[in-house]
């Protein structure tokens, strides 16, 4: 029994030894890009873009769409979701895969700011740190501006103005219910849920969007048949 318990006393300190070592690797990442370029000076370079798109020339269900599917506690975290990740992590173990993250709007944004989208354990702790570094300096509405302003829609358009001018042949504006729903869902895997990829699966997405905003209250289910059925 003694042999056991210090045999167990050994692999806890190993894990928690490898634990450190990861965290210490994250944050490293995270301070190297923050000094390679401070968060205000990316901000800024990505405001200054000429297609950049402000909330208030974006329909509101869009953002609401966008906050259903893609983070619905969006408003209550200070950018990790625990509940998420823990979801996320059981999940990944019980698929043995690193298909779910977990992973906030604002993780996100980091992730498009500063680092690859290579699923690395370190990568993913200099997120958090660089996520927590956005929350403390921007408010919810500036973190929402420049996700839909840096996430990417396919087909090479980064941002949502792009992706509306080369899906809808229209503004971010003009933009109608049915079309913000279809361009809310694309993000998840750009690939394969664009309208031009695949007309068909980006309807079966837009559903899953549609079926998030009605889960947490944000949309009727009177007014989701309506958008559904819009061609």
């Amino acid at each position: 029994m003694k042999k056991l318990k210090k045999f167990l006393v050994v692999v806890i300190l190993i894990v928690l030894s490898i634990i450190a070592l990861l965290i210490g690797q994250g944050y490293r990442m995270y301070k190297d890009a923050i000094a390679n370029m401070p968060l205000y000076e990316k901000v800024e370079s990505i405001r200054a873009q000429k297609d950049y798109t402000s909330l208030s020339e974006i329909p509101k269900i869009y953002t609401i769409a966008v906050i259903s599917v893609e983070d619905h506690r969006f408003e209550k975290h200070s950018g990790i979701d625990i509940i998420a990740i823990a979801r996320a992590l059981l999940n990944d173990i019980r698929t043995m895969s690193l298909i779910e993250g977990g992973s906030t709007i604002t993780q996100q944004l980091a992730k498009n700011m500063y680092f690859t989208q290579e699923k690395k354990i370190t990568r993913k702790i200099a997120e958090v740190f660089m996520s927590y570094e956005i929350e403390k300096n921007y408010n919810k509405d500036e973190i929402l501006e420049l996700y839909v302003n840096t996430i990417y829609y396919g087909n090479n358009y980064y941002n949502i103005k792009s992706a509306s001018l080369g899906y809808f042949e229209k503004l971010p504006k003009d933009l109608n219910d049915s079309e913000c729903t279809i361009l809310a869902g694309i993000p998840n895997a750009p690939s394969l849920y664009n309208p031009k990829a695949s007309p068909e699966l980006a309807k079966q997405r837009q559903k899953q969007v549609v079926q998030k905003m009605i889960k947490y209250g944000n949309l009727s289910t009177e007014d989701a048949n309506k958008i559904l059925n819009k061609n």
